[in-house]
């Protein structure tokens, strides 16, 4: 399989992941058919293999020295280091080491070299972030002034775009060491240890020898990954080895032409899941040159608001529509109980594992292994929720730009919004939005149709008029512009008169924002290829209006009248139904036809519940139960007419008929 893609002009490749499962396999040595268990305890015989291996060559390079070495890219001579992590691990002279008495061939530790290759080089950065952190230490580390927060993303590498929540992460980490250990961390090496392995198999780093994946001629939706795997957990020699081949169904999302690449194998009980990445061709999204724009606003109640804007020849910008909303408000009820409740089950962890200490034979031990289950199955559901709800979200954002073909989409950057001051609801659900995740999938959704996707800067997105700039008054309600609020925002010059939903005035500044300001200041990552506008520029931000659009015109000519009406025919008007409605089973005879009206005026239903009191002093009833005294039971409320057991209702005035005086 040719691991080239062609590509034509305006094309860019892309590479994506898939997740496919293998249910079964055959062993090639034998002819025998495996079924999904065995094939996952073959994978998680190598993947142990691999794992072992990995954390012993993590427990000797997790130091300052060696992973900068490493990060630095170039080895003793002065070359540059591969970008095969397990061929740099190589050229510097870091091996593995074998277990006594285990055949293993050389793929095998190549997977284990690259695996830790790739997390030794992600460290750097967790390197430079702690030590820009105890550079630039607080006074109050619960609470950073504004000088504090710029000397700490200037020590830090790019700091500038790194979350804030990150940045306290780390702070209240180093706190907690701090609080245990009466002294500050040397670097993160001393404030963590070497990270877990995962159990997985990095197939990328293998040949032909190791595995390989091939499509079927005659359905491109099927592919054959044959891998080689021990048959038992210690294999003594080579002919513990042998070829497994596995049948893989590929999901609708690749695409036929797509180049695959080899999986990353993932053991979980008795199945395996691969992770199975492919390249294929997609419309180059660029940077600058757009006229129609989505713009994305981030809200509360509602979690998305976005509409389209479109930059005319002439300059102006004017708004497409009346823009739309997304809103999750089911599902983060349902996150937030699942949070009150993994904190509910932390606690009595907490709880049971100080009573127990080191007693592995305490009562209570397996109470707490128990709750630490049901702890992880709490997070798993919260992690599937989130999930679920980024990618919905993404997916509805990317086809509200194709509906109104739209080349970019702008979203508000609020990567340093902190969830704190707003009172305990708005903080919680601040908290709980996946904002990063959901700008993370909208990357990688509008990328196959050729979108470009901007962070713009949130100043003042909400604040200002989108037509005119000026300051709005927000208020509850349209009804009531009185009342201080947030919802509804008003303009309050009266020459401009806008008014409308915060969110949707905030989606308008945004496009209108980024369509101003992208010839100028919107710049590439090069690490990443994430665009963002960097800055705001006071004179294009001048620019950045929503012109109003003219009212339609009212259709026809003149319709005033300049004489008497003219008579016409009487006729019965048409009706749906040419038959009257009958009755039904439970109802009496004589139903009323259906069209026609009531000719008595009988009050509405609620007006009839007179309960049969007499005596408006008797509005709540006794619940003695004498012989003398029957336990009272209104008959309205038997039948369901009242709101209350015990409630009456005042007679109406239509039970007592007026007295007139007749002479």
């Amino acid at each position: 399989m040719s691991r080239k893609l062609p590509l034509a002009a305006g094309q860019v490749a892309r590479t994506a992941s898939a997740r496919v499962l293998l249910r079964g396999g055959v062993d090639e040595r034998t002819g025998e058919a495996l079924t999904a268990r065995v094939v996952a305890e073959r994978v998680g015989f190598a993947a142990d293999l691999v794992a072992g291996m990995t954390t012993g060559l993590l427990a000797t390079h997790w130091n300052a020295g060696d992973v900068a070495v490493l990060a630095g890219g170039v080895d003793e001579a002065g070359r540059v280091l591969p970008s095969n992590a397990w061929m740099a691990l190589r050229r510097l002279g870091w091996g593995v080491i074998v277990p006594e008495g285990v055949r293993v061939n050389d793929r095998i530790v190549r997977m284990a070299q690259e695996q830790a290759g790739r997390t030794l080089r992600g460290a750097q950065h967790r390197a430079e972030m702690a030590a820009g952190v105890l550079k630039a230490w607080p006074a109050d580390p619960d609470k950073r002034t504004p000088a504090e927060w710029d000397a700490v993303r200037e020590a830090i590498p790019d700091g500038r775009s790194l979350s804030a929540g990150v940045i306290k992460a780390r702070t209240r980490q180093i706190t907690a060491f701090v609080n245990e250990h009466g002294r500050f961390p040397v670097d993160v090496f001393d404030l963590e240890d070497a990270p877990r392995v995962a159990r997985m198999l990095v197939l990328a780093a293998v040949d032909r020898q190791q595995a390989t994946l091939q499509r079927a001629d005659d359905d491109p939706a099927r592919v054959l990954l044959r891998v080689q795997l021990p048959t038992r957990p210690d294999p003594r020699s080579y002919a513990n080895w042998s070829w497994v081949a596995c049948p893989v169904t590929l999901p609708p999302t690749v695409p036929p032409d797509a180049v695959l690449h080899l999986p990353t194998l993932r053991p979980q009980g008795q199945k395996v899941r691969a992770d199975l990445s492919f390249s294929h061709a997609v419309p180059k999204a660029e940077r600058k040159g757009h006229t129609t724009a989505l713009g994305v606003d981030w809200g509360l109640n509602t979690l998305l608001s976005a509409g389209a804007c479109r930059l005319h020849p002439d300059g102006r910008i004017t708004a497409l529509g009346a823009g739309a909303m997304f809103r999750a408000t089911g599902v983060m009820a349902r996150q937030h109980r699942l949070r009150r409740h993994g904190e509910h089950l932390h606690t009595k962890t907490d709880t049971y594992a100080h009573l127990i200490g080191s007693n592995e034979d305490h009562h209570l031990a397996a109470k707490h292994a128990v709750l630490k289950a049901e702890r992880r199955h709490v997070a798993d559901r919260r992690s599937g929720l989130n999930d679920a709800l980024a990618w919905s979200a993404a997916r509805w954002a990317v086809d509200q730009a194709i509906a109104a073909g739209a080349s970019v989409i702008y979203v508000e950057d609020l990567r340093s919004m902190e969830a704190k001051g707003m009172g305990r609801t708005l903080n919680t659900r601040l908290s709980q939005a996946v904002r990063g995740q959901i700008t993370d999938n909208m990357r990688h959704l509008a990328a196959e149709v050729g979108i470009a996707v901007v962070t713009v800067p949130p100043k003042n997105t909400s604040k200002q008029c989108p037509h005119c700039l000026l300051p709005l008054r927000h208020c509850k309600a349209p009804d009531r512009p009185t009342t201080p609020g947030w919802k509804w925002a008003i303009c309050p010059d009266p020459d401009c008169g806008w008014q409308g939903d915060r969110d949707h005035g905030a989606w308008r500044r945004i496009a209108a924002r980024g369509l101003a300001h992208q010839h100028n200041t919107t710049v590439v990552d090069r690490a990443t290829g994430h665009m963002a506008i960097g800055r705001v520029i006071d004179t294009l931000e001048a620019g950045a209006v929503i012109t109003p659009t003219a009212a339609p015109k009212a259709s026809g000519g003149d319709r005033s009248k300049t004489g008497p009406t003219p008579r016409r025919t009487p006729r019965p008007a048409p009706r749906r139904r040419r038959a009257p409605s009958t009755p039904g089973p439970q109802r009496p005879a004589g139903q009323r036809p259906e069209g026609h009206a009531h000719t008595d005026h009988k009050p509405s239903r609620a007006a009839c519940r007179y309960q049969g009191v007499r005596t408006p002093v008797h509005t709540i009833s006794s619940t003695t139960t004498r012989r003398d005294r029957p336990r009272h039971r209104p008959r309205g409320a038997a039948l369901g007419a009242g709101f209350h057991l015990h409630a009456h209702a005042t007679p109406p005035r239509w039970t007592d008929p007026p007295v007139t005086n007749s002479t």
